[in-house]
């Protein structure tokens, strides 16, 4: 597979809000053995999304952060994300944690957001196996309902608890001791739910800034995949022309259009997709999407 340079490839993982800031990583050509990159991954990683895929150079590390489910009460859905700053993941994750996935339409009804408004992550601190999570004074406006209040619980504890090490979790709020501690206790593997079979996010036509037409269009999703099938018409039914490859861990379909059009944000384009996640789990699909429009 082609490489792709490294902006394209920082724009491609982070359209996702599914990696973390990173440096150095390159498309999924096998690179020579001395510049192969190292992979970690936590084990709830492994267990809902399988092996990370490889990367050319850097140490990568795989993890997942769970949003509360907007479903079933207390329960909460694994999504994967990746980082190449090993120092910062925890504090990372419970960024992204609180920020949401609100932007996803695929997930769309799916996902709440239990955190009050304005809540964020003061401090991350850790001595032996206990992280103390010091969160500002928003957190005490979170609604008094216990199912809301555990689905705050179980999202960060099961986010950190999967980190090497980590096997408690204190709540601080601006230096105090928080009432959530007392369900900590509760919070176990039994609140994830099952996934279900992968899904396309989105599609992202790409050009060179400034640029009239655009190189190469991106079909994502919401995890690690093979392609099995990808293919792009206009809104008349005809296929747009050029080479498929994977992105970066996996997680997108790149078309790298022959004849490169001025495609206009909102372009209706048809795309059908087959794919199989890492642990087999298959899905296809057949669907009208706007395309958005990015410049790197």
């Amino acid at each position: 597979m082609a490489n792709m340079n490294l902006a394209r490839t920082v724009r491609c993982v982070c359209l996702l809000l599914l990696v973390t800031a990173f440096a150095g990583c390159t498309s999924r050509q096998e690179p020579p053995p001395e510049a192969k990159g190292r992979v970690n991954a936590t084990g709830a990683f492994v267990k809902h999304f399988g092996a990370v895929p490889p990367v050319d150079k850097g140490s990568c590390y795989g993890f997942v952060i769970y949003f509360p489910s907007a479903r079933e009460a207390g329960k909460v859905l694994p999504f994967p994300f990746f980082s190449f700053d090993e120092a910062s993941l925890k504090k990372v994750a419970l960024g992204k944690l609180i920020a949401g996935m609100g932007d996803q339409k695929s997930y769309q009804g799916e996902l709440t957001q239990p955190f009050p408004v304005g809540s964020r992550v003061l401090d991350v601190s850790q001595s032996a196996g206990t992280v103390t999570v010091n969160f500002s004074k928003e957190l005490n406006s979170i609604k008094s309902d216990p199912q809301v209040q555990q689905a705050v619980v179980n999202a960060v504890t099961l986010t950190l608890r999967q980190f090497a090490g980590v096997t408690t979790v204190v709540f601080k709020v601006e230096g105090a001791d928080s009432s959530l501690n007392k369900l900590v206790a509760k919070a176990d593997e039994s609140a994830v739910l099952p996934l279900a079979a992968p899904r396309l996010l989105g599609v992202t036509g790409m050009k060179e800034k400034g640029a009239a037409n655009v190189e190469e269009i991106d079909a994502f999703f919401d995890r690690p995949v093979d392609i099995k099938e990808l293919t792009l018409s206009g809104a008349d039914g005809r296929k747009i022309e050029g080479d498929i490859y994977q992105s970066v861990f996996d997680m997108a379909g790149v078309l790298k259009a022959r004849n490169p059009q001025p495609y206009q944000p909102g372009t209706p384009l048809k795309v059908r997709w087959k794919v199989t996640d890492k642990l087999g789990r298959s899905a296809s699909g057949d669907a009208d999407v706007a395309l958005e429009i990015k410049e790197h």
